[in-house]
């Protein structure tokens, strides 16, 4: 059995799902990580269990050098993301195929490297039919810095750039895991529309409220990938 890696953030922080697994913490050449470990699936928050840090802080060199280290072979990556279609609802699933990024990171710091990330979805055919709604599929991530939302005048760009949903985390979790051999199984919750999409006025109570309601949502994704994946 292949070892699975089960990445999240805010919502892995709010299930109880992997509440009876211990957490463990260890160094990295990047810093220490915590994480929780059991039947072959090692799970990270991506922002730390115990002390939270915000996107443009998380310790992504960290995290991915730990599930390099602990023989990870394929990942599942659940993010939170603002919606740049109309169409796509928040409560929606969407799964990227590729993502957008002008700041890449990297293990090589001291030469030019040729990597060309590529997104395989491994683990998607295995996932979706145990889920009770569909995954809409081969979208692309453009992520920004953060920690603010985008401004309208970002988002009017992202959607002319052909991208589908933003977010603050995903292609810099891509961009180390892939350069390490580590497949990536993009899955992402619709939390919101983005800035200037849709009716509403974007705030950070009103970005909550719709993490609440969408948590079910993630709980049965959490649930099933830990019964699939499981050794």
């Amino acid at each position: 059995m292949m070892k699975v890696g089960i990445i999240s953030g805010t919502s892995i922080a709010r299930s109880g799902i992997f509440d009876n697994m211990e957490l463990q913490v260890t160094s990295t050449p990047y810093g220490e990580i915590d994480f929780k470990e059991a039947n072959g699936i090692v799970v990270i928050n991506r922002h730390g269990f115990r002390h939270p840090l915000p996107p443009h802080r998380t310790n992504y060199r960290g995290y991915a050098h730990l599930l390099k280290k602990k023989g990870v072979e394929t990942t599942l990556s659940l993010n939170s993301v603002g919606s740049l279609d109309e169409d796509l609802l928040p409560g929606s699933l969407v799964s990227c195929s590729d993502y957008v990024s002008f700041a890449p990171i990297t293990f090589i710091d001291d030469a030019q490297s040729a990597f060309a990330p590529s997104i395989d979805n491994r683990l998607l055919d295995r996932l979706e039919p145990s889920l009770s709604r569909q995954i809409v599929k081969d979208r692309i991530y453009a992520q920004t810095r953060g920690p603010r939302f985008e401004t309208k005048a970002e988002v009017r760009i992202l959607q002319k750039w052909g991208c589908d949903v933003v977010g603050m985390t995903f292609a810099n979790e891509c961009d180390l895991l892939l350069e390490s051999g580590i497949s990536v199984t993009s899955l992402c919750m619709i939390d919101n529309f983005a800035h200037g999409i849709g009716s509403y006025k974007l705030s950070y109570d009103l970005f909550r409220n719709l993490v609440d309601e969408n948590q079910k949502i993630v709980d049965e994704v959490l649930e099933v990938a830990v019964e699939l994946f499981h050794a």
